[in-house]
């Protein structure tokens, strides 16, 4: 039986290159499609996901499967990393409004639907249920890295009816993820 990300990670934490090893070719496909997303470039995306396996190897004992799926913590460590180097490069990457009109279609290829994982399926799914205004708000928040204060400016929202939409959305897509 195939050892579980959670399993992986915790043996990362005791020290196992080979569960590290193993974990990287489960997970970076996915990682570099997050990394790319934000960052728009290919070779800085490699860049970072190879960089945020070397803080999974450094920090694999704060994991806490109680707290979350190693997928979630490995995204996040990704996701930490972009912000990090789309600020050392002083966001010179304009952002691109075509970016969010691809995560508003919902109608992705055979593709690029079998080489989603089944964790990212579900995440769809779950954000295809929020409302639009909510939903584009998580997304320019995570995806793009936006403040709260920037989300509001591009959307023409109340800043504090942007952090209500991306608090109830967390929430939302929690509740979702969990049935």
């Amino acid at each position: 039986m195939e050892p579980t990300r959670e399993a992986l990670l915790e043996a990362c934490a005791g020290g196992d290159r080979a569960a590290l090893q193993r974990l990287y070719s489960l997970t970076a496909p996915q990682l570099f499609g997050l990394a790319l997303g934000i960052l728009r470039s290919r070779d800085l995306a490699e860049d970072v996901v190879q960089d945020s396996f070397l803080l999974v190897w450094r920090h694999a004992r704060s994991f806490d499967r109680s707290r979350g799926t190693a997928m979630a913590w490995l995204g996040r460590i990704v996701r930490n990393q972009c912000f990090d180097a789309l600020r050392r490069r002083g966001r010179e990457a304009p952002l691109d409004d075509r970016l969010m009109e691809a995560w508003e279609d919902p109608a992705p290829s055979p593709a690029d639907m079998a080489g989603l994982s089944q964790e990212a399926r579900r995440l769809k799914v779950c954000l295809d249920e929020l409302d639009v205004s909510p939903r584009q708000s998580l997304l320019l928040a995570y995806y793009q890295g936006l403040t709260f204060e920037e989300v509001a400016g591009r959307l023409g929202a109340p800043l504090g009816t942007v952090k209500s939409w991306i608090r109830r959305s967390l929430i939302r897509l929690k509740g979702c993820l969990e049935r």
